[in-house]
């Protein structure tokens, strides 16, 4: 494999240089690139992935590897694939993860097939994960850093954006990574983690959606469990499920955001012990083998980037749909998120969860 062409998607922070100098080590013939990203009229420059300081330094680190270094433009196409996706998903009522559409679309769609046709083979990133051929199937395992691991992120992939895949941070941890950096000479060792959504640049993601969907602003009842109406909310966009602050509501207990009706516009509340869920279903299942292991299957799962691993059983529904049923009932199943499955370290798929089964729905339901 050494001496093919790799392309690496940098971004001028220490994970993608650290995966740009490793292959040039190794070996391969490295072409660094950077997508130049949205960003909101009168603050351009402003997207974490993109600022002139992080295009600064990734050409730098491209200079001091003495590779070629280009800056691909995809303001449009994030433009009208991944903001338009985050204003749609408020407007529904969900939470949206815009960073899963970007994967999927725009690196791992539009700059792998830009990146071809510049005559690379492959593409890299510094993404804490780790792939495995078996069998002629790619096989994505969870980075060896538990704390950085970003597999869950990549399981909207499919077998062909992964066989032209590179990970070369995967079998590290940040710590060694860093030294790397180090050890390379590159300047970007000590440089900061941004964890923010990048087109939001720091501010709120509220007044981001005042600006550019005041659609969202659709005021509606807020209403308990028992059908009792409470309040009124100010747009299903601005709440999210286990919200407890800033619901307006005057009462003697605390309240908690455990359901949405976006048909309705309805927003509703209950009492902690209420927010318990025994499973979720979700759509637009994607299998990393291409197909599930069987049509029910046990599992543990992921129901957002930075939760535990629980245990579950799925069950496919249909080609694109799947119910989950925890052991034991999570709190904060949320819309628009993403439920990943795992088989021990390998990433089984996942799906968008459409909706989360309350506890009691679901005891009622059985009885």
């Amino acid at each position: 494999m050494k001496g093919i062409t790799v392309a690496v998607a940098m971004s001028g922070g220490v994970d993608s240089s650290v995966a740009a100098a490793l292959l040039v080590e190794q070996g391969y013939q490295v072409i660094g690139v950077m997508l130049r990203l949205w960003s909101e009229p009168g603050r351009e420059g402003s997207n974490r992935c993109c600022t002139p300081d992080a295009m600064a330094q990734a050409r730098r680190v491209a200079a001091q590897l003495k590779i070629p270094f280009y800056a691909i433009n995809a303001q449009d196409i994030f433009r009208q694939v991944v903001v338009e996706y985050f204003f749609e998903g408020y407007r529904s009522g969900i939470t949206p993860n815009p960073c899963l559409l970007c994967n999927r679309y725009i690196r791992w769609d539009y700059l792998l097939k830009h990146v071809q046709a510049m005559g690379a083979e492959k593409m890299a990133t510094g993404h804490y994960a780790r792939l495995r051929v078996a069998n002629n199937r790619v096989k994505l395992l969870k980075g060896l850093d538990e704390n950085k691991d970003q597999s869950y992120v990549l399981s909207v992939l499919n077998q062909d954006q992964l066989q032209h895949t590179l990970l070369p941070i995967g079998e590290y941890t940040k710590p060694q990574v860093r030294q790397f950096a180090r050890d390379f000479g590159l300047p970007v060792a000590e440089r900061q983690d941004s964890q923010d959504l990048c087109f939001l640049a720091g501010q709120n993601y509220r007044d981001f959606l005042v600006r550019h969907a005041p659609d969202v602003l659709r005021t509606g009842k807020i209403m308990t469990t028992k059908g009792q109406v409470v309040g009124e909310h100010h747009g299903l966009g601005f709440y999210t499920i286990g919200q407890r602050k800033g619901l307006g509501i005057y009462s003697s207990h605390p309240y908690y955001v455990v359901d949405k009706i976006p048909e309705e516009n309805i927003l509703i509340v209950g009492e902690e012990s209420e927010l318990s869920f025994s499973g979720l279903v979700a759509d637009g299942a994607n299998w990393i083998a291409e197909e599930p292991p069987a049509n029910q299957f046990r599992a543990e799962v992921k129901i957002r980037y930075k939760t535990r691993l629980v245990p579950a059983t799925i069950e496919v529904i249909d080609e694109k749909t799947v119910q989950v049923r925890f052991d034991h009932p999570l709190r904060d199943v949320t819309p628009g998120q993403r439920v990943v499955f795992y088989g021990g370290d390998e990433v089984i798929g996942g799906g968008m969860i459409r909706k989360g089964i309350l506890k009691s729905s679901a005891e009622g339901a059985e009885s």
